[in-house]
């Protein structure tokens, strides 16, 4: 069984920073695109930052320059370095990534469970 499984998240104050983590695990034959998209309250999920397989890296305008995607093909992992946090960048974050697993034999997008961001002001 393919599972995306998140690590990092919880509370900073305005200007902090925080890393989040996701590796993957189970029976995976490969991995496209990893990245992370975000939920706040009352809101619809947006991409925060994604990245190919080979390092091409894409960023929502909102965290480009504050925020720092980096994934690890060799260990199936991505991670999201994010710096002065605002207020705004409160809410939950998902893993998501185009994994290829050997059941299915295709390409299928794969979700975390989430982890919450709160950044008090």
């Amino acid at each position: 069984q393919v599972q995306l499984v998140e690590s990092g998240g919880g509370l900073v104050q305005a200007g902090g920073s925080l890393r989040l983590s996701c590796a993957a695990s189970g029976s995976i034959v490969s991995i496209g695109a990893m990245g992370w998209y975000r939920q706040a309250p009352g809101k619809q999920r947006e991409l925060v930052a994604d990245s190919t397989s080979g390092g091409s890296t894409n960023y929502a305008g909102s965290v480009k320059g504050r925020f720092t995607i980096s994934r690890d093909n060799a260990k199936a992992t991505v991670s999201l370095q994010m710096n002065s946090l605002k207020p705004e960048d409160t809410a939950v974050y998902y893993c998501n990534a185009n994994i290829q697993a050997v059941s299915t034999g295709t390409y299928l997008q794969r979700w975390g469970q989430g982890t919450l961001v709160t950044v008090s002001s």
